[in-house]
Parts: C-alpha cells; sequence; structure tokens
C-alpha cells in the first residue's frame, strides 16, 4: 500500500482555529487533514466535518478540536489495498491515515483507490473464461404462428 498513499500528510494541532484549517485545505487542494497532538494522531477533520463551501457559520469561534472526528480508523503501510478499501468502505470513510510507529507518514482517500482502479482496468483477462453449463428443465416449444 505504501505506492498508493499520498505522503507528506498534512497535520494540524486540535486547537487551531477551524477557520483556517479550511484556508489551509482551500490553498492545498486536500479534503482531509490529520489532526496530531504530540505526533499522535488524535482525530480527522474533513471538509464535511467543517461544513464545505456554505459552512462559515459552522467554522466561525469554533477549533479544530470541535469539529473534528475522533474514531479514527489507521492502517500500516504493509497492509495491503484490499485490506484498506475494506475498512474504507465497511465503515463508510473518505481517508485512511497510513501510520508508522505511532505517527502519519501517509493517506489513503477514496480517489486514490479509484486511481488504482481505472489503472487496472484495461488489463487483459489471463486464461480461458470458463463456460457455465447446466441442464434446463425441458419446456414445450410454442410456434410462431
Amino acid at each position: 500500500m505504501f505506492e498508493l498513499m499520498t505522503k507528506g500528510v498534512r497535520t494540524v494541532k486540535p486547537t487551531m482555529p477551524a477557520e483556517e484549517a479550511w484556508a489551509l485545505m482551500r490553498r492545498a487542494g486536500i479534503h482531509h487533514l490529520v489532526v496530531v497532538r504530540e505526533s499522535q494522531i488524535v482525530g480527522i477533520l474533513s471538509d464535511r466535518d467543517i461544513g464545505g463551501r456554505a459552512g462559515a457559520a459552522v467554522r466561525t469561534g469554533r477549533t479544530v478540536a470541535d469539529l473534528m472526528t475522533t474514531a479514527v480508523v489507521t492502517r500500516a503501510p504493509t497492509d495491503t489495498v484490499r485490506s484498506a478499501a475494506n475498512v474504507m468502505r465497511g465503515r463508510s470513510i473518505g481517508c485512511l491515515p497510513i501510520v508508522e510507529g505511532g505517527r502519519p507518514v501517509g493517506m489513503v482517500t477514496v480517489s486514490d483507490l479509484l486511481n488504482v482502479l481505472a489503472r487496472g482496468g484495461d488489463r487483459r483477462v489471463s486464461g480461458e473464461r470458463a463456460v457455465l453449463n447446466w441442464k434446463v428443465p425441458h419446456r414445450r416449444r410454442r410456434s410462431a404462428w
């Protein structure tokens, strides 16, 4: 999964104002930030958490800690792409921080998984397709007339 993940994860502190976090996301063109306290992951902040483009009222006077998701699911760089996809699908999450030694080293997003799928979409099928043979119960034929 190491080749799939985005390296150089953007991290923020829980005390950062939500409006600053939103500005950082917009400047960097990203949808998720990893929230860390003393290099340990304590949450994830997505653009949906902070209200998106029309979320100024949600962000006003709040910090990242007020809006972040604290139930963070992580994986190791040695896990498989299939494992990441299954976790993300099963928990309905849009990103999966990749952690090594308790520190974030990358992130896998739904976009990353779609890119992998798109690259593999033009592969040839190896081998012959299996032919399914089964008997259908006798049916009386009807004439077209």
